[in-house]
């Protein structure tokens, strides 16, 4: 067993009654943002509690079916949610999350890619990332919180927006680099952590900071969750400093602490 895993296993086993960490199945609903990171850290915290994982995908807002809100809305089970911050906080608002078992898990940035082979374009200032998205033939973002922010903030701060209205589109649920890769869309827009994992694409670069928008992560444990105790050992293990280099790999900032 590996160090971490070792000491994992450790705080696990002496938070739970008796010292005897108990087996469950957690059912666990993560938007795109911090997938990657969910992804490498979900099997560690598996293996050193005896828990199992099972995962379903989803974006934090929006009218897609399998959005998480309205998977919860539908009745779906779930122990954990990861999702955009204040996305989660309305759930808290509903009462659908604990308002107490919200946690904090990463900071999110925008960034941009093109079809691989393609030209790397430039975007280290605000004034070559609006000549670069004007000489766009086409330019696509996500239906979260990324995508929201460059159709309605964006566009509008670079002052490209009646240009740009005709030329974007908003892609529900699937990675916004998938539709690149295939040459659907020239540009694509989304949280860097999104956009890393899909090949086919060139990544760019982050937005300039000065246009930037930066997501927090979170996630919380809702309200009808059968295993909650079990799902506060996994919140507070994503959380923790042991796992920030994993985070910060997957194109992620660890939140100041």
């Amino acid at each position: 067993m590996k160090p971490l895993h070792r000491l994992l296993a450790l705080a696990l086993a002496v938070s739970m009654p008796g010292g005897v960490a108990l087996a469950a199945d957690l059912r666990v609903m993560t938007s795109g943002g911090f997938t990657a990171a969910y992804q490498r850290l979900g099997p560690q915290f598996a293996a050193a509690s005896d828990n199992t994982l099972s995962t379903v995908l989803g974006p934090s807002m929006g009218k897609a079916p399998q959005a998480i809100p309205n998977r919860l809305q539908r009745g779906e089970p779930a122990d954990v949610v990861i999702m955009v911050g204040y996305a989660l906080d309305e759930l808290i608002r509903q009462g659908k999350v604990a308002a107490d078992s919200r946690v904090e898990l990463a900071d999110s940035r925008i960034g941009l890619v093109v079809r691989a082979g393609e030209p790397k374009p430039d975007i280290s200032t605000t004034a070559a990332l609006k000549k670069t998205l004007l000489a766009a033939r086409s330019v696509a973002y996500s239906d979260s919180a990324s995508g929201v922010y460059v159709e309605r903030q964006l566009f509008e701060k670079l002052g490209i927006q009646a240009q740009l209205a005709p030329r974007g589109t908003m892609i529900e649920r699937i990675p916004v680099a998938s539709v690149v890769a295939k040459g659907d869309y020239q540009v694509g827009l989304q949280q860097v952590a999104e956009l890393l994992p899909v090949p086919g694409v060139t990544f760019a670069g982050k937005l300039p900071e000065d246009v930037q928008s930066v997501t927090r992560f979170a996630a919380g444990i809702p309200t009808g969750a059968q295993h909650p105790a079990e799902a506060r050992q996994l919140l507070d293990y994503l959380a923790s400093p042991q796992v920030q280099g994993t985070v910060q790999a997957t194109g992620l900032d660890s939140v100041p602490r």
